[in-house]
């Protein structure tokens, strides 16, 4: 089964305040996307952390006039993961894919693993987990923004698994 990997980046953390997805991306099998996402009306009033904004670089601005609509990216997603599993390094991720799918009145479109059930699986030990992450962080992904996020933990994930992944090819990032 292929495996994709996912990341969000959100107004802030939730133990912040109400938290929503303001960037998807995702990487795997050749494939490295993201999408901006425009805060969903819904979402007005929720927060926003200047401590957020300066470790991804988004500002409120910027998201609410290059985004694109909660619908449009949900679709987009969930054409763009059909078939595959879906693996984050945070378990946030599932609620912000479940916000994301909630502001456009739609069911959660799948459940997101995390890594380290790859990791019982695999039944890696701390020495290997250690070269995976390794091996992540030297492959250049800029961390901090979905895609960079996603494509730093599909190195982990392929290396992990000894899986070569296919150069990847960048599509409709924003």
């Amino acid at each position: 089964m292929t495996i994709i990997t996912i990341d969000f980046e959100a107004s802030c953390l939730p133990r912040h305040g109400r938290s929503f997805p303001i960037e998807v991306g995702i990487a795997g099998d050749g494939i490295v996307r993201s999408w901006l996402i425009r805060p969903h009306d819904c979402w007005t009033g929720w927060h926003w952390a200047m401590e957020a904004e300066a470790l991804h670089g988004l500002s409120y601005a910027r998201v609410e006039a290059e985004g694109l609509p909660a619908a449009t990216v949900l679709a987009e997603l969930v054409a763009a993961t059909q078939g595959a599993r879906v693996i984050a390094d945070s378990l946030i991720d599932q609620y912000w894919l479940d916000t994301l799918a909630m502001a456009v009145g739609a069911p959660t479109p799948f459940r997101i693993d995390h890594v380290a059930t790859l990791f019982d699986e695999q039944g890696a030990d701390e020495a290997q987990i250690a070269a995976a992450v390794e091996h992540a962080d030297n492959g250049g992904a800029v961390r901090h923004r979905a895609a960079g996020d996603a494509l730093w933990l599909a190195a982990l994930v392929a290396h992990l698994t000894g899986r070569e992944q296919p150069m990847p090819v960048l599509m409709a990032a924003q």
